[in-house]
């Protein structure tokens, strides 16, 4: 697709994109082409899928094997009353569809494992890490320093979070450089025994979806190599 391909719908849809010399329709040409892989649907994914699915990102992988519990809604908001105990990629992948139809929606209902991360990434320009669990946050890293993907990590627990960016580069860092090895089980709390502020994901998640549109437009300075702790 170049930016003339954009139809008459699109063009008022992204329309305050196009106006920015920065994107413009070749820009927006280009977010459409574009594929990001969201692993995590829940509260850092809700704004993360709900962001980039709006930006127009063409195709949007969304992988989860979790269901949608009445607790997620405080924080979770592209699931409803009425998805509790349904799939979450299913609830992500119906939100998508009514926010934006240009949007090509991908759903792995999985848990992500050494068996099926390789897999899992193949094809993507991006990934954007919304998990909750060191042992999948190696993973990933491992995974796309390995394939040269790019992508945007997040974690956030009570009043904090923190996001980076690892374009996986050679000789760049990667998330073990910061954290060489996870904590031993049980020595740090999760959400779901320590809390966490309900806007808190959605700060942290919509600066994971900024750093994936930096990545894919090419344009601006990532957080490879820093990391932005909020409190």
């Amino acid at each position: 697709m170049t930016g003339l391909d954009l139809d008459a719908e699109q063009l008022d849809r992204y329309s305050r994109h196009i106006i920015m010399d920065e994107v413009g329709p070749a820009g927006q040409a280009r977010l459409l082409d574009s594929s990001v892989l969201c692993i995590g649907a829940g509260g850092l994914g809700s704004p993360i899928i709900q962001y980039l699915a709006a930006a127009g990102v063409g195709t949007l992988g969304i992988a989860d094997d979790d269901e949608v519990e009445l607790s997620n809604l405080q924080r979770q908001v592209i699931h409803g009353n009425d998805d509790v105990g349904r799939a979450k990629v299913d609830s992500a992948a119906d939100f998508v569809e009514q926010l934006n139809p240009d949007i090509d929606v991908r759903t792995h209902e999985l848990r992500v494992t050494p068996d099926n991360i390789e897999e899992l990434i193949d094809g993507y320009d991006v990934v954007v890490d919304g998990t909750d669990n060191f042992a999948t946050r190696y993973l990933v890293n491992d995974a796309c320093t390995l394939a040269g993907v790019p992508f945007a990590h997040g974690a956030i627990l009570r009043f904090e979070g923190q996001v980076t960016t690892f374009e996986a580069n050679e000789g760049g860092p990667c998330y073990r450089c910061l954290f060489p090895e996870a904590p031993e089980p049980g020595t740090v709390p999760d959400c779901a025994t320590a809390g966490v502020l309900g806007v808190l994901p959605g700060t942290v998640g919509c600066m994971q979806a900024t750093e994936a549109v930096k990545l894919l437009l090419e344009y601006g300075e990532t957080l490879d190599g820093r990391m932005v702790f909020y409190d």
